[in-house]
């Protein structure tokens, strides 16, 4: 278990993605959703991270079925806002790359109204009355290109920043943050608001350590916690070739042909080091993982918990594979 330095609120280092129970790019099963949350129960996982735009609100159903036999105070629940799901009967498998999405399409509005609201929906469909960490979902310029300000507005001058702040200080969520595929917007945020934690996804990584500077150093100093996800890039990183949601380009594919050579003189498998590389930044309290199956949550501890000799992040960074400052775990830690 790893504190949320401003809050207190505990999450475990390795925490759940549900965007597959909402059926990312293949179709998952109710029984097979519920299992795989059995599973990370089993094996002391705590902290789970949803969203009403996955499966177009499948996930957060299936979650807050998984759960709701739990002792509430036993696990952390994170949800986001930013979009709000309206009814919608043209919805079709395969829109947003969801399988199997419910008849709601998603409408973006980061307004104070539009915070609250998508909040009071994400309750009622998690069955649950109690949301420990609220993001703001994937606010920047590569979910909204030049829309992005008409929407940054809404966070800054239309209240959407003033609803997360009401929503903490009265005590109704325990954290608020940012759940986000760009490392400028969450720099951006914070001069905007307190904010308690970042889930940022594959801008830090064993590939590409762009937001460590900028980002990752100050949330450090200032005691704003970074939740990393996406620590394969997308997959390419366990070997599915792909990067940021599309095929690698050829850069990517050369850089990651690297480090699996670096992995081979080792004896590390490329995922273990992804997944354990981010762990060594002091801002860094968890990483979210998602999982196909039970094998494959399974499989991601295994990583986790592989044994990864010091010679190897040594090499790494003497090689010139990652930023030259960029902290790498101890040997048993």
């Amino acid at each position: 278990m790893r504190a949320l330095p401003r809050s207190g609120l505990q999450l475990t280092a390795l925490g759940l993605g549900c965007s597959q129970l909402g059926g990312l790019y293949r179709p998952m099963s109710f029984a097979d959703a519920t299992a795989l949350v059995e599973a990370a129960w089993s094996v002391g996982l705590r902290y789970f991270d949803t969203a009403p735009y996955y499966g177009y609100t499948l996930s957060e159903r299936r979650v807050g079925h998984a759960l709701a036999t739990r002792e509430r105070d036993a696990f952390t629940l994170s949800s986001k806002a930013g979009r709000l799901m309206r009814p919608d009967a043209s919805v079709r498998p395969g829109d947003d790359g969801w399988a199997e999405p419910l008849a709601f399409r998603p409408v973006f509005d980061y307004s104070y109204g539009g915070i609250m609201r998508s909040y009071e929906d994400s309750q009622q469909r998690l069955g649950n009355p109690r949301i420990d960490i609220l993001y703001v979902h994937d606010i920047g310029v590569m979910t909204h290109g030049e829309r992005h300000t008409h929407y940054w507005d809404q966070l800054v001058a239309g209240g959407g920043f003033r609803a997360l702040a009401e929503l903490r200080a009265s005590g109704e969520v325990r954290a608020i943050g940012l759940g986000v595929n760009e490392w400028e917007v969450a720099a951006d945020a914070m001069n905007e608001a307190a904010l308690d934690a970042i889930l940022l996804a594959g801008r830090y990584t064993l590939l590409e350590q762009t937001a460590l500077e900028p980002l990752l150093d100050v949330c450090a100093r200032v005691g704003t916690a970074i939740v990393v996800g996406g620590v394969f890039n997308s997959g390419v990183l366990a070997g599915n070739g792909r990067f940021n949601y599309a095929d690698a380009p050829a850069e990517v594919v050369e850089k990651v042909r690297r480090l699996s050579e670096l992995c081979e003189r080792f004896a590390v498998p490329l995922p273990a080091a992804a997944l354990q590389f981010p762990f060594a930044h002091p801002a860094v309290v968890s990483c979210v993982v998602g999982a196909r199956s039970i094998a494959q949550l399974q499989q991601n501890i295994v990583w986790l918990e592989q044994r990864v000799p010091a010679s190897f992040w040594a090499a790494l960074s003497n090689e010139g594979l990652i930023a030259a400052n960029a902290p790498v775990p101890e040997e048993g830690a």
